[in-house]
């Protein structure tokens, strides 16, 4: 397992990620829940967040055992790949990490049960299907995986504040879904994709992909407006610019920045935590 974290999940930025979203998407859920005052996270939030980096963890055993034949080619140095692992000890360390998270989450049986489903879905992934190469339907078919490590963290939340689910839960969706839209879109884009690679752009053609690339983070800012009207929400809006720099940069280069890609995410969680820490909820 230390070589499969060293070559296929290194900790500083998996966790930095995990940390992020885990606090980050809460607070969007704050964002546009019920006024309620200034969010503060508790020790449910540090489960969350322990949970969500180990819950990565295994998501990367699923998707580099769904990816071997592709890793054999284009990414040899993969731990599966080059043969360090199996697939069988992956499998075997997925059972023991996905039965710990159920058991530190059970504080919270709905919570509990939610990592349960997103981990046995997950696991359905692995079963014959179509092939990996269909970008779209692949994107499809896994979405549930993020949708539900969501709807985890929704769970968490109403935990924390007394409520139940409401409507308040769909826009604060729409937002991360379009913001993640725009990771998993920027970071495949070239203009000259090598035999084989695996990007949207062999699928809508460059200008089209690049276009979901700019404008699904404006649709995210545009929709946490529109969902949570406080003068608190413009905190929100300075990750903006890296896409904008990203799209510039990529007119005189042949592929997308996929580190300001990552960096868009990551500050897009830091700016809806710290609003709603400020005191700007709806």
């Amino acid at each position: 397992m230390r070589a499969f974290v060293r070559g296929s999940y290194p900790p500083v930025p998996s966790i930095l990620f995990a940390v992020c979203w885990a606090y980050g998407v809460t607070g969007l859920f704050a964002l546009t829940g019920p006024p309620a005052g200034p969010w503060r996270p508790g020790l449910g939030t540090a489960v969350a967040a322990l949970t969500i980096a180990l819950d990565m963890l295994l998501m990367r055993i699923v998707d580099d055992i769904r990816d071997l034949p592709y890793d054999r080619v284009h990414n040899p140095d993969r731990p599966l790949a080059a043969g360090v692992v199996t697939r069988s000890s992956l499998l075997r360390w997925y059972g023991v990490i996905g039965a710990l998270l159920v058991l530190l989450n059970l504080f919270d049986r709905w919570a509990a049960l939610v990592i349960a489903v997103q981990l046995a879905y997950a696991l359905l992934l692995l079963l014959p299907g179509p092939d990996p190469g269909r970008l779209v339907l692949t994107l499809l078919l896994s979405s549930p995986v993020q949708l539900l490590l969501h709807l985890y963290l929704y769970t968490l939340h109403l935990g924390t504040t007394g409520g139940g689910f409401g409507p308040s839960f769909w826009p604060a969706l729409a937002v991360v879904v379009l913001a993640t839209l725009h990771l998993e879109v920027a970071k495949k884009i070239t203009r000259s994709p090598r035999p084989g690679e695996r990007t949207y752009v062999t699928t809508f053609g460059l200008p089209a992909t690049v276009a979901v690339a700019v404008l699904s983070p404006v649709a995210a800012a545009v929709v946490l407006v529109l969902a949570a009207p406080s003068a608190w929400v413009v905190l929100t809006l300075p990750p903006l610019a890296l896409p904008a720099l990203a799209w510039w940069r990529f007119r005189r280069a042949d592929r997308w920045d996929a580190r300001l890609a990552f960096f868009y995410l990551l500050a897009s969680f830091v700016s809806w935590a710290v609003t709603a820490a400020a005191g700007g909820t709806s």
